[in-house]
């Protein structure tokens, strides 16, 4: 089950399985009161939440991590992301009203994407996690077997019209709709429902 949470101007969403729970996305740092509220009104709880896994390590993405880290939330890290965990340590550096405190690395749990779909599995949870690099470096997406995607800052599919080159969210696309996806979950946009 998918429940969206917006707190911010960040939508991001938590992923219920029979036997465990991913909060996929957090707003920016000093949300966390605002979260608070987001979740009871969803009948979710921290002690819910059994991991935390950003679609890339911007601020507005991950910028309650370490906090809920600290309340003992696991935080997933994809292979693909263990270079850009301190990505916006400066950003909110300059921000010290917010009381950021950078991730400990030393205790994320690193997932390759091949091992996703079995990770996923354990928690009754159906689907994977693929690399969509083509927003940033770390960008991933997760895709449900249900046809639910969530697809972070990815650039919506329609914009490629506009491009007269850009091969990489082509490619990003074309991996993403090979799902046969039916409900794409955007961070900034709303969500879009595939025919």
């Amino acid at each position: 089950m998918l429940i969206p949470l917006t707190y911010g101007p960040t939508h991001t969403y938590f992923i219920k399985g029979p036997s465990g729970n991913i909060l996929v996305d957090t707003d920016y740092a000093g949300t966390l009161t605002a979260f608070y509220k987001a979740i009871k009104g969803q009948g979710i709880t921290i002690d819910d939440i059994d991991y935390v896994l950003c679609t890339h390590f911007h601020p507005d993405h991950c910028g309650l991590v370490s906090t809920l880290m600290k309340l003992g939330v696991q935080l997933l890290v994809m292979e693909s992301q263990t270079g850009s965990m301190h990505f916006s340590d400066k950003i909110f550096a300059r921000e010290s009203h917010l009381e950021y405190a950078p991730i400990d690395e030393s205790k994320a749990m690193v997932l390759t994407f091949e091992k996703s779909r079995g990770f996923l599995s354990s928690m009754g949870i159906q689907g994977e996690i693929i690399a969509t690099p083509s927003h940033s470096e770390d960008s991933i997406s997760v895709i449900l077997d249900d046809g639910t995607c969530i697809v972070g800052d990815l650039e919506p599919h329609e914009y490629l019209e506009a491009y007269s080159d850009n091969e990489a969210l082509k490619a990003d696309w074309e991996k993403i709709l090979s799902f046969g996806p039916k409900r794409i979950c955007f961070a900034h946009a709303n969500e879009k429902v595939l025919s």
